[in-house]
């Protein structure tokens, strides 16, 4: 094998795919609340989401999971499905939406690149809402590498970007 591969620079993650317990609870959260848009049905146990027309971002299905009790906290599996969206702005919005509709947030954090709203799908699936900072204000270490901290976001500092 070779070591000195490196994947291609415009590499990016296409979608996620996760198995949901009620198609129809998580559709009311991605799409719903967070306002993905349907692309494709697969009857009552599939549906693919997405935003801005992809073909999906999001793959929700019960094909293994229907009615079944969310994964263990504790164990292996998806720590959080991460939504980086295009400016602070939109993370307000959604943030501000979220409280709104009074859904629990599990954190918000400054990680010194991007800041950062965490909260959990219907399914204890993690999810991370965040937005990066512009790469020319990123920090980096006397070793070359990107500073990356994790300390609590400015809500206040946030919620002004909707004013």
């Amino acid at each position: 094998m070779d070591n000195n591969y490196v994947i291609p620079a415009q590499t990016r993650i296409g979608h996620v795919h996760l198995k949901v317990a009620d198609l129809n609870r998580s559709l009311e959260f991605y799409r719903d609340l967070l306002g993905f848009e349907v692309t494709t049905m697969y009857g009552k146990q599939a549906a693919f989401i997405s935003a801005g027309g992809y073909h999906h971002h999001i793959g929700l299905n019960t094909w293994y999971s229907e009615g079944m009790p969310p994964a263990a906290k504790r164990g292996v599996g998806l720590f959080h499905t991460a939504i980086l969206y295009p400016t602070r702005k939109d993370l307000a919005v959604i943030f501000d939406r979220l409280r709104k509709a009074h859904y629990p947030i599990s954190g918000a954090s400054d990680h010194g690149v991007s800041e950062a709203i965490y909260l959990d799908d219907p399914d204890g699936n993690g999810v991370e809402l965040y937005c990066d900072r512009p790469r020319e204000q990123w920090e980096y270490l006397e070793d070359g590498s990107v500073n990356m901290y994790t300390i609590p976001l400015d809500i206040e500092g946030l919620l002004r970007e909707l004013i």
